[in-house]
C-alpha cells in the first residue's frame, strides 16, 4: 500500500493494491501496518459510519472541536465521489487552503484526515456508498459544520452537477462566521494532540 501526505498537513492519501480475478475484486482499503509507518501510531476506531448519496449530494464541511477531535480514514466502497480535505485550523501555515481527491470504488483509494481537518465531499454517481473509521464517537455537542458552498472556501466542486445538501448543511456558517464565533480548532492544540498519538 502507498502512503502519500498530501499538501495539508496531517491528510493522507493510501492507495492499496487490488487482486482482480474472473470471480472480481479483492481489495484491503485499511491496512494497520502501512498506516504506522506512515503516521507513526496506529489508528484508534471507535466507530464505523456507512453513508450511501445520491448523485450531486454533498456531505460537509464537518469537523469536531479538538481535542479529543475526531480523525477520519475514509474510502469510497462503490461509485465515485470528490473528497475535499479543508485545514481549519486556526494559526496552521496552510489554514483555510483545500485540496480535493477522487475516490471511487474501483481503485479503493483512501483518505486519512487528522484531527482539525474539514471534510466534505460530493458523490458523483448514484448509490455511492462511502465508509469512515473515525478515531472518537459522535458527539453531537463537539460536531460542527461550515457550509461546503462558502465563496472563501471556493471548493472545486464540479460544474455541471446540482449540489444537494441537507437543511442542516446548507444552514451552517461560513469560515469567517465560524472562526469569529470561536468554534474553528487551534493549530497548537492539534499539533500537541497528534504529537501524543505518537508517543
Amino acid at each position: 500500500m502507498k502512503a502519500t501526505e498530501l499538501s495539508i498537513p496531517g491528510a493522507w492519501l493510501f492507495e492499496p493494491s487490488a487482486f482482480p480475478d474472473p470471480r472480481g475484486v479483492f481489495v484491503a482499503p485499511f491496512q494497520g501496518a502501512p498506516f504506522r509507518d506512515a503516521l507513526g501510531f496506529d489508528l484508534t476506531v471507535a466507530q464505523t459510519n456507512h453513508s450511501v448519496s445520491a448523485r450531486g449530494v454533498i456531505r460537509g464541511v464537518h469537523f469536531a472541536d479538538t481535542p479529543p477531535g475526531q480523525a477520519k480514514y475514509l474510502y469510497c466502497a462503490s461509485g465515485s465521489i470528490l473528497d475535499v480535505v479543508v485545514d481549519l485550523r486556526v494559526g496552521s501555515p496552510t489554514f483555510g487552503r483545500s485540496e480535493a481527491v477522487d475516490l471511487d470504488g474501483e481503485s479503493m483509494r483512501a483518505v486519512y484526515l487528522s484531527e482539525g481537518l474539514g471534510h466534505a465531499f460530493m458523490a458523483l454517481t448514484d448509490d455511492t456508498v462511502v465508509a469512515y473509521l473515525c478515531s472518537t464517537p459522535y458527539s453531537p455537542a463537539a460536531e460542527h459544520g461550515l457550509t461546503p458552498l462558502d465563496p472563501e472556501l471556493g471548493l472545486p466542486w464540479p460544474s455541471g452537477i446540482e449540489p444537494v445538501l441537507s437543511e442542516k448543511d446548507a444552514a451552517a456558517p461560513t469560515l469567517a462566521t465560524a472562526r469569529a464565533e470561536g468554534l474553528l480548532p487551534d493549530w497548537e492544540r492539534c499539533r500537541a494532540r497528534y504529537a501524543e498519538l505518537r508517543g
